[in-house]
């Protein structure tokens, strides 16, 4: 029972830890996505 216990709050805490490091993961990319700038700059053909 002992083991049962541990390897279940070793899955646990393995879930929690993905959990937060994918979340992360996105956050950086939304953050990279709106510091890129994409929807602020001009159509370039519209000097022409």
């Amino acid at each position: 029972m002992v083991e049962k216990k541990q390897s279940q709050k070793k899955q646990i805490g393995r879930f929690i830890f993905r959990t937060i490091f994918y979340f992360l993961i996105i956050v950086v990319l939304i953050y990279l996505y709106s510091y890129s700038g994409i929807n602020g700059g001009h159509f370039i053909y519209n000097e022409f």
